[in-house]
């Protein structure tokens, strides 16, 4: 081989390298997940398969203040019960995410839109005081921003960071099945995590678990 053939063989070869990475699956398979954005979603897929079920579950399980607890620790101080209970998103401004899990009564309904909600009665008043989102549009990233092993500089860039937030949205959407018929007076149990800025602010949470009793 002459010296030009093998100086452009070792640069195909670096930048192959450069180009992706070796992961292995449970059945030690070699599989390429490209580092630059075409390999965002693979690699937040792991991610999940990683954390969802061993973590992140567990996290929220172990954490949740019940929502009546809630509104009085965030009534009296919500800086104290942030730093106590909840993790911050990135950012100026960003909001508190709780931990939350209640129990209330549907007294309103909008299935109608890709933005659907339930808005619960929690405390016995007849007026609903927690949304919450079933999706498939989940607004926000409290999944993300409410657990601690979520960190920024663990991602390629904000743009692979907010992929994982759609990604745990899209799997808690998934999960999530509505009863038949109207839902209005069901009671529903829920755990999961609310963004709050303001002790004032709306209680809506994105679930990661729900159920109707029957």
């Amino acid at each position: 081989m002459n010296r030009a053939f093998l100086l452009a063989l070792a640069a195909a070869m670096s930048l192959g390298v450069a180009g992706c990475k070796i992961v292995y699956d449970s059945d030690k398979d070699e599989t390429e997940i490209p580092a630059g954005p075409e390999g965002d979603d693979a690699r937040n897929e792991a991610r999940l398969e990683e954390t969802f079920e061993p973590q992140l579950l567990p996290h929220i399980r172990d954490t949740a203040l019940d929502v009546g607890e809630l509104r009085r620790q965030i009534a009296a101080d919500l800086e104290a019960a942030g730093t106590a209970h909840a993790q911050r998103g990135t950012g100026a401004g960003a909001a508190w995410n709780f931990p939350v899990r209640g129990t209330g009564v549907v007294v309103e309904a909008n299935l109608e839109s890709r933005a659907r909600t339930l808005g619960l009665d929690t405390d016995d008043d007849a007026a609903a005081d927690v949304t919450l989102q079933l999706g498939p549009v989940i607004k926000g990233t409290a999944l993300r921003d409410g657990v601690p092993f979520y960190n920024f500089d663990d991602f390629r860039d904000q743009i692979e960071y907010a992929k994982l937030s759609r990604a745990l949205n899209d799997r808690i959407t998934a999960s999530i099945v509505l009863p038949e018929g109207d839902p209005l007076g069901r009671t529903v149990t829920f755990l999961g995590i609310t963004p709050l800025r303001a002790a004032g602010d709306e209680v809506i949470v994105t679930p990661a678990e729900l159920s109707f009793q029957p």
